[in-house]
Order: C-alpha cells, then sequence, then structure tokens
C-alpha cells in the first residue's frame, strides 16, 4: 500500500490542524495515507492529560515572544513547536495495514533512531518516557524529538516533531512533556547542519520501508 507525502512548509498549528483532520476524513473514505510534513510558527501545545502548571509564563510574556497556545486531542503533555523543528503528521490506516498502536509507536521511533544515524547521532528510548534522545552516561539525556499520537477510527493523527535548527530558548518557558530533570537539544546543538526538508526525505524512506 503506498504512502504520500504532502509538504505544507511553514504553516499554522490550526491551519494545519484542518489539515490533517481533512485528510483523515480523505483517508476514511478509501484514500491514500499519507505523511504530511511542516514547520509551525511558534506554539505551545497541550495534550489530553497536559498539567496547565507545566507552561511556566503568563498570556503577557506569551505575546512578547510572539507565541500561542493550542488545546488538541493527541497523547501526552506540553510540547513547543516552532521554526527549524520537522513536524510530521502521518495519516496512515492502520487498520487496513493491520498494524497495532504499540507495534506503530516503535516503528515511529525507529526510523527517527535510524534517520539520526544517518547524520551520525547516536539516539535511543528511554522506558517509561516517550520521544527520541541521546547521551551517554553519565551525562544528562537529552531530548531531541517527541512524539505524541492519536488514533481515530483505526487511522492515525498527529506525530512527532524534531529538533534541528530550533531555537531552545523556547523549552525554557515550559517543562518538556512535564519532564523537568531533563534536557533538550537540537540537531544544530549536537553539531550537525540539515535542513528539516533534508533530515524528512531521510526519514520517509526509512519509514516507508518499515511500514511495508
Amino acid at each position: 500500500m503506498s504512502i504520500n507525502i504532502k509538504n505544507i512548509g511553514l504553516t499554522d498549528y490550526d491551519d494545519a490542524l484542518t489539515i490533517q483532520e481533512n485528510t483523515h476524513q480523505e483517508i476514511v473514505d478509501g484514500a491514500a495515507d499519507i505523511v504530511i510534513c511542516c514547520e509551525h510558527p511558534h506554539v505551545f501545545t497541550f495534550g489530553k492529560s497536559a498539567d496547565k502548571n507545566n507552561l511556566l509564563i503568563d498570556a503577557n510574556f506569551l505575546k512578547k515572544i510572539n507565541a500561542k497556545t493550542q488545546q488538541i486531542d493527541r497523547g501526552g503533555d506540553i510540547t513547543y513547536h516552532g521554526p527549524g523543528q520537522l513536524v510530521c503528521y502521518p495519516i496512515i490506516n492502520l487498520r487496513k495495514r493491520g498494524i497495532g498502536v504499540k507495534k506503530y509507536v516503535e516503528i515511529l521511533e525507529e526510523s527517527i533512531i535510524k534517520t539520526l544515524k544517518e547524520f551520525s547521532i547516536d539516539a535511543y528510548q528511554i522506558n517509561h518516557l516517550t520521544g527520541i534522545w541521546i547521551g551517554e552516561k553519565p551525562h544528562t539525556p537529552r531530548k531531541i524529538g517527541a512524539i505524541g499520537i492519536r488514533i481515530k477510527q483505526g487511522i492515525s493523527m498527529h506525530g512527532f516533531a524534531l529538533n534541528i535548527t530550533t531555537d531552545l530558548d523556547y523549552f525554557e518557558y515550559i517543562n518538556p512533556c512535564g519532564i523537568t530533570d531533563k534536557n533538550v537539544t537540537s540537531m544544530l546543538k549536537e553539531g550537525v547542519e540539515c535542513s528539516p526538508m533534508e533530515f524528512f526525505q531521510k526519514f520517509s524512506k526509512i519509514f516507508f520501508d518499515l511500514m511495508d
């Protein structure tokens, strides 16, 4: 079964969510699976189980840093999206492909980790913590990617965000995913120069192979 690609570039979160929802309905109606890739202007999103106290700034400061907040229906707590961060929304009919939710998340994680490896970055998962991490002991693990999905009618929505050239200062304004004792990083901070689309091109090949 084929998977198409839709690059919507720098897109406001609300508009991208509408595109996701419309695409989801098209796939319900029989259209081919698709992966939407994009970047967002500065926005902090709250998952269904988010603690609002994990946003550490008030409305006035949000305006000062040209950011907004958004409550959404994915799993997970608070995260940040902004320019220089690759955001991917795979809208995949998992039911038709016979892939369970756990396996799908594992495929997402493995695809990101294998792609990072192609850029000479060793990444891994941490038990009981979602997302993609780098950094060996005794150093504190650094989070480079966040994952948050929703499955509706057997079809995936939302997906992952990977920090590539992201302004990491914005993570200082939140407890990312509710975690207070670990750091956040980006490919650029780790010494790797890459554009979001360069990463996506390699990621998509690996992801599509694992989904077959």
